[in-house]
């Protein structure tokens, strides 16, 4: 049996955070990198339950208002528990304004790349979470372009595997990228069901070679 380094899981990097082209191996190369836009991340965030959270805190102001205007008439101990409730009722508008202020942290960390074996997505807000798909495992790549995408120009790409579903939000380019995807995406499933001697088919880095030379 051949003896392990007793080094070989001595890390003598001192960084605090990593970036995604810590997570390669040896023989892997780095293909494409990206990461959402930020201009569009953050106005999704911003527009996504903006009418539900508006009508909560109108619903909510209202009571408000009319408690104020009879608080002299309100004992002291109810005062208290409406304040109380109020805080709590008023959740999904806290939960909102959270959203808007951690899109920018999320942004920020937030990152993909595509090597010559698999797609790797970096996400967090307080930690960091790297996800793994390996190309042979995916089973469909969808491209979904909505008003506030459009408007800046980006998609997202929703990539379902045999095992979980993830999205690239707010990608550059996104037609191009999501038929990159598709073509690597088919051309490893052929490779399973077919003999290599038999046909050829591209590689993983021929197809993204035009897109490496403006990367």
């Amino acid at each position: 049996m051949k003896k392990v380094d007793d080094r070989y899981f001595i890390n003598n990097s001192k960084k605090s955070d990593f970036s995604i082209e810590d997570s390669l191996s040896n023989d892997e190369s780095l293909l494409w990198k990206g990461k959402p836009l930020r201009k569009s991340f953050i106005l999704n965030s911003v527009l996504k339950y903006l009418p539900f959270a508006l009508i909560w805190l109108i619903f909510d102001t209202l009571f408000i208002v009319l408690l104020a205007i009879n608080v002299k008439e309100i004992p002291t101990i109810v005062i208290v528990f409406l304040t109380v409730f109020f805080l709590f009722h008023l959740i999904p508008v806290w939960l909102w304004i959270y959203s808007i202020i951690s899109a920018s942290k999320r942004q920020k960390v937030e990152e993909y790349a595509f090597t010559n074996k698999r797609i790797l997505i970096k996400q967090g807000f307080i930690g960091s979470t790297v996800i793994s798909i390996f190309y042979d495992s995916i089973n469909s790549v969808n491209l979904k372009i909505g008003l506030i995408e459009k408007m800046c120009h980006v998609g997202d790409i929703y990539i379902v595997s045999n095992n979980q579903k993830v999205v690239l939000e707010d990608i550059l380019d996104p037609v191009f990228i999501t038929t990159k995807l598709q073509d690597i995406a088919l051309t490893n499933k052929k490779d399973i069901y077919f003999p290599n001697n038999l046909r050829k088919w591209l590689t993983t880095d021929e197809i993204f070679t035009f897109y490496k030379k403006d990367y």
